[in-house]
């Protein structure tokens, strides 16, 4: 493995030569960015997936809602459109992609784009929501072309930025020096019982500028959620086997809390948003059925949920037990209202600059 990075080094280098042209070109104007008169708020990261995003946009919208007209947008990872939509009820992952879907289905209320051209889609929701105050920019850390009013960059606890390397020996997606675009900083999926030396040890690494906020974020697990209509059953009151069918990039952190209650894994893990087949289905009910264990169950993350609701799938697996764990992005109390008054601040800041 050592002497395959190895190997990979002068393509990192390459594609680390060519991002740091172009935020070069970003950085010195030769290339334009677009400023909008709205709090256009980027959450992102320096890495390759699977920092927390998607619990944070939720942490902001359950903030932000009926304070502000807010909207979301995103590019629509793997997703089988193109182009600027905006989700309704009847949206599928297809459509709009799993995370998206997602915010839509948590949240009917909210206002879900997607555009893979985020200058286009802030001016498409602006024309047709003009009261709009906030957009939420998921995953656009490195789109350039939006400069953005507030930048939110998370690193997960278990994969510091600063412990990592560029793409393909690493999975930074740009150099580390990237951090310096970002207003607040944001540790996730930090242990619960964090240290203030573990916090000096890890603010010391991460070297923050003199006007960045550096902030230390959990991963709380809510109750198992039937996917379709099976009833509960006592998933943590006795030891029973789970299956953890899994298409995120880190399942590990899901795993370990589901260990810790003293249940037997089995693992099916996929790529991150792998698009599940009939294929996948079989096999997934090949295994359940292999299980002698009378107190057995199927775990999946509320991302591949919404990308199992899907006609094919729905059909063969609705009388499996299979149950979602939501997740929501914590803070300490005080941080929590540290983090929380620089968001809100910002954005009157934005309207009482703007006048809107």
């Amino acid at each position: 493995m050592e002497f395959l990075k190895l190997l990979l080094f002068p393509f990192a280098f390459l594609y680390g030569l060519a991002i740091l042209i172009r935020n070069w070109f970003y950085d010195s104007g030769v290339l334009p960015s677009a400023e909008f008169n709205r709090s256009v708020i980027v959450i992102g990261n320096l890495s390759a997936g699977g920092t927390g995003k998607t619990p944070m946009i939720e942490y902001l919208v359950r903030l932000l809602k009926g304070r502000f007209p807010i909207a979301t947008l995103s590019r629509g990872y793997k997703r089988h459109t193109s182009g600027f939509l905006i989700a309704d009820k009847d949206s599928t992952s297809h459509q709009i992609g799993d995370e998206p879907l997602q915010f839509k289905k948590k949240f009917p209320e909210l206002i879900v784009s997607v555009d893979e051209n985020r200058k286009n889609g802030i001016q498409k929701l602006i024309g047709k929501f003009p009261e709009l105050k906030v957009l939420l920019l998921d995953d656009a850390f490195q789109h350039r072309r939006v400069k953005p009013g507030l930048s939110i960059l998370l690193s997960d606890y278990g994969k510091m930025f600063y412990d990592d390397f560029l793409l393909p020996v690493g999975t930074l997606r740009e150099w580390r020096a990237g951090k310096k675009r970002a207003d607040i900083i944001v540790a996730t999926k930090c242990p619960d019982h964090l240290t203030p030396v573990e916090k000096r040890i890890i603010l010391k690494k991460i070297n923050p500028e003199p006007h960045q906020y550096v902030l230390f974020s959990h991963i709380k697990y809510g109750e198992p959620v039937p996917v379709f209509t099976s009833p509960l059953p006592p998933l943590f009151q006795e030891r029973g086997t789970a299956i953890l069918l899994t298409g995120i990039s880190n399942p590990r952190p899901l795993e370990d809390f589901l260990l810790n209650k003293k249940l037997k894994i089995i693992s099916l893990a996929y790529p991150d948003h792998h698009e599940y087949t009939l294929v996948e289905a079989t096999r997934l009910i090949e295994t359940f059925n292999s299980i002698s264990s009378p107190n057995k169950f199927i775990i999946i993350t509320e991302k591949d949920a919404m990308r199992l609701d899907k006609p094919g799938l729905v059909e063969v697996l609705h009388k499996l037990p299979m149950y979602y764990i939501p997740i929501e992005t914590t803070f300490d109390e005080k941080e929590k209202k540290e983090f929380d008054q620089l968001i809100i601040n910002y954005i009157i800041r934005t309207e009482q600059k703007n006048n809107i």
